[in-house]
């Protein structure tokens, strides 16, 4: 075998070898490679307006942009069982990376709403006006049906849909002909409402969608 042959074959299996003990590296060593991606998926529609809530439904952020990408990732533990037995787990970690426009922007347990743009809410429940009109704060709201009777005439079509933070106080409405939501199996805790077509994700929130019937006059 000629000295050329030998070298090319030395520098493969150099190659192999550091490949290999990088793989074992990241999977032994703690924080390296501890973070593996789980979900990752594009929004569908046009351009989106992203608002950010806290857990009480106060608005902390917006931002906007053409093309929107949320991705979440698992986190791995590992330890030993009572009986001594070495194991590994994934856990879907509450960090998700929003990338817009090509920018990231990493959130972690807050509400995220992203509205087609073309989608205006109905009626946004922490506007000032919302809170004068209560003498308090949204904090102060016992009867979302009571709420929503209130402000009925906002609501020009059939269904209206209610999106709340975490902890149950309303943030805004929309009102639609058209409404169907699913829950996006590509997307970290997200669902995708569709109103009149134009698409409505939301990230740790809860909602209802109400027949405006159902409403007192």
């Amino acid at each position: 075998m000629s000295n050329a042959k030998k070298i090319l074959i030395g520098v493969v299996a150099a190659l192999v070898l550091i490949g290999g003990v990088g793989l074992w590296f990241s999977a032994t060593v703690p924080g390296c490679g501890s973070r593996v991606s789980e979900l990752r998926g594009d929004l569908v529609g046009n351009s989106f307006v992203i608002t950010t809530y806290d857990n009480y439904g106060q608005q902390t952020m917006k931002t906007s942009g053409k093309r929107i990408n949320v991705s979440g990732n698992k986190v791995k533990t590992s330890g030993f069982t009572e009986t001594g037995v070495a194991f590994e787990s994934y856990e879907l970690s509450s960090v998700i990376t929003i990338t817009i426009d090509g920018r990231e922007m990493e959130t972690c347990g807050d509400t995220c709403i992203f509205a087609e743009k073309g989608l205006e809410p109905d009626f946004d429940f922490t506007t000032p006006e919302f809170i004068e009109s209560h003498g308090g704060s949204p904090l102060s709201i016992t009867s979302l049906s009571y709420t929503l009777n209130q402000y009925r005439n906002y609501f020009g079509k059939q269904r209206v849909v209610v999106i709340k933070s975490q902890t149950g106080q309303p943030i805004v409405a929309y009102s639609g002909n058209n409404v169907f939501w699913e829950v996006k199996t590509d997307l970290p805790k997200t669902t995708m409402l569709m109103i009149d077509n134009k698409a409505l994700y939301i990230h740790r929130a809860n909602f209802q969608i109400i027949d405006t019937k159902l409403l007192d006059k």
